[in-house]
């Protein structure tokens, strides 16, 4: 069995992504707290903010883990608010890193020993991993903190079999871009326009990457932007 561990794949760019895997085969796990559209899905209910959650999805997977025979970990869900460096609060700032960032480590240490050779372990980052937007404080935090977990991951992993890359999407349409930019047409269209090619990227074209990723161990510790060539600021 070849499988994919998908956080957040119940829309937008992790949706996407389970469906390109189960194209080909792979029986898909959601781990959210909203249930994956895509027909084939196998959807495990849990709060990413919450320890004794995650333990439990853990434990309901191990068994289909070490049996797989290859394993795409996808580290794909996030929170995204709007804050500053004046106004993001200790705990908005420590709920928002539980997620983005703490929930990737248990996962990892509760499945990578499990994981066999020939895996990978992909997150899903952003342009903001290695850059800054005003008014978007607590998610730029923890995308730059996702760049230094991949590195590390790499480091760690040595010899092991499993891959790890930072798939970073540029502006990509999302049901979490358009809440963040309050669904306002006229500023959907401008951030669209932020690129070479005048548009928003498609979740589908994010999620051909990570198949693309998870299939080439060539490109074990790379950040690979995906921003349709975005404009410099």
């Amino acid at each position: 069995m070849k499988a994919a561990i998908i956080t957040g794949a119940s829309v937008g760019i992790g949706c996407a992504a389970a469906e390109r895997f189960l194209r080909e085969g792979y029986r898909v796990f959601n781990l959210s707290r909203r249930e994956c559209p895509a027909q084939g899905v196998d959807n495990i209910a849990v709060d990413l903010a919450d320890d004794g959650s995650i333990a439990a999805a853990c434990e309901n997977l191990a068994q289909h883990v070490a049996s797989a025979t290859t394993v795409a970990l996808i580290h794909n869900a996030a929170q995204m608010r709007k804050d500053s460096t004046g106004d993001c609060a200790s705990n908005d700032l420590r709920a928002v890193l539980e997620t983005n960032v703490v929930a990737i480590n248990s996962l990892n240490q509760a499945l990578l020993p499990a994981m066999p050779r020939n895996s990978s372990l992909l997150y899903v980052g952003s342009t903001l991993s290695e850059k800054a937007v005003p008014g978007s404080f607590s998610y730029v935090v923890s995308k730059h903190a996702q760049l230094g977990i991949m590195r590390a991951t790499c480091q760690d992993l040595m010899g092991s079999g499993v891959h790890t890359a930072l798939i970073c999407p540029g502006f990509t349409d999302t049901e979490m871009l358009r809440t963040h930019l309050g669904n306002d047409s006229d500023v959907i269209q401008s951030i669209g326009a932020m690129n070479s090619f005048g548009r928003l990227i498609d979740p589908d074209e994010i999620a051909e990457l990570l198949f693309w990723a998870h299939e080439n161990p060539v490109i074990n510790g790379a950040v690979l932007h995906a921003n349709l060539g975005q404009k410099e600021a």
